[in-house]
């Protein structure tokens, strides 16, 4: 369990030091920005030493946006991923802090790419440990909580919020550059993890009762529960079929390994679902 946990924090840290060079290296010198809190930070940021002549570093405001909502996720979501999202936060801010902004290209093409791949990889690989980045994330999880909304669209409201003012603030160039790195970005997400709000998992297992119990004590989602018989040893087994948000499928997949890692499980994209989402 402890290394477990120690290999969780460290690729969270990775995933922070990735997120660092990205900004660093190639999107803040390009005037080109990432999605969501990082985005908004770095907008600030620039603007405020561009038009304003006030040093604002990315890296603190990034923290500072940051806090109101890790204080929301502590007490909404759970002490376990936010303390996973404070360390993330935390080790971002550190690395923005102390690695060197430099230009290491003056395409801005490259800049835009590879700062999108880079930084699209820092996150995708929080993600897949069950951890977040922090800011949108936290707050599309209370919202996947308490409302069965797409909340996708606070997503796309931010971002179309940092690439118009990319573009009346600099050049509309530099907006559609920002849009390339937040494409580029999503791609690379969706290739280690996944982008989509809702996936579909179902289990076939021998411990039906015992993954229920598991997952009811971990997740706040309904479960059905299916007979099944496998095909070749006619054994009688059953199907666990569940909807759960992106964030939560790394408990789920550690749930599992944990009570029945013989298990049978297919996770598949969930492109919109009707009715109730969540368990009384």
């Amino acid at each position: 369990m402890f290394l477990l946990e120690a290999k969780r924090i460290f690729i969270v840290i990775i995933g922070g030091l990735l997120n660092a060079i990205s900004l660093n290296f190639f999107l803040i010198e390009a005037n080109v920005y990432a999605s969501g809190f990082t985005g908004t930070a770095q907008l600030i940021a620039s603007i405020s030493n561009d038009f304003l002549g006030i040093g604002l570093s990315t890296g603190i405001l990034l923290f500072l946006l940051n806090i109101p909502v890790l204080i929301l996720g502590w007490f909404k979501v759970g002490k376990g991923f936010t303390i996973y999202s404070i360390v993330s936060v935390a080790f971002s801010t550190l690395f923005l802090e102390f690695i060197p902004i430099m230009e290491l290209s003056n395409d801005i093409i490259l800049n835009a790419v590879f700062g999108g791949v880079i930084g699209g990889v820092g996150v995708g690989l929080t993600l897949k440990h069950g951890a977040s980045t922090g800011g949108m994330d936290i707050i599309a999880m209370v919202l996947s909580r308490m409302k069965d909304k797409p909340i996708g669209n606070y997503f796309l409201i931010m971002n179309s919020i940092i690439i118009v003012a990319a573009g009346i603030m600099y050049e509309w160039e530099n907006a559609l550059y920002t849009m390339l790195t937040l494409y580029v970005s999503t791609r690379v997400i969706d290739a280690i993890h996944t982008r989509h709000e809702k996936v579909t998992a179902m289990i076939i297992t021998h411990k039906a009762d015992e993954l229920q119990k598991a997952i009811h004590n971990k997740l706040v989602r309904g479960i059905t529960i299916l007979p099944a018989k496998g095909a070749y040893t006619k054994s009688d087994k059953s199907m666990l079929y569940l909807v759960i948000t992106r964030y939560e499928l790394y408990d789920l997949e550690q749930i599992i390994h944990e009570v029945d890692p013989n298990a049978f499980t297919n996770i598949v994209e969930t492109a919109g679902i009707y009715g109730f989402f969540r368990r009384d």
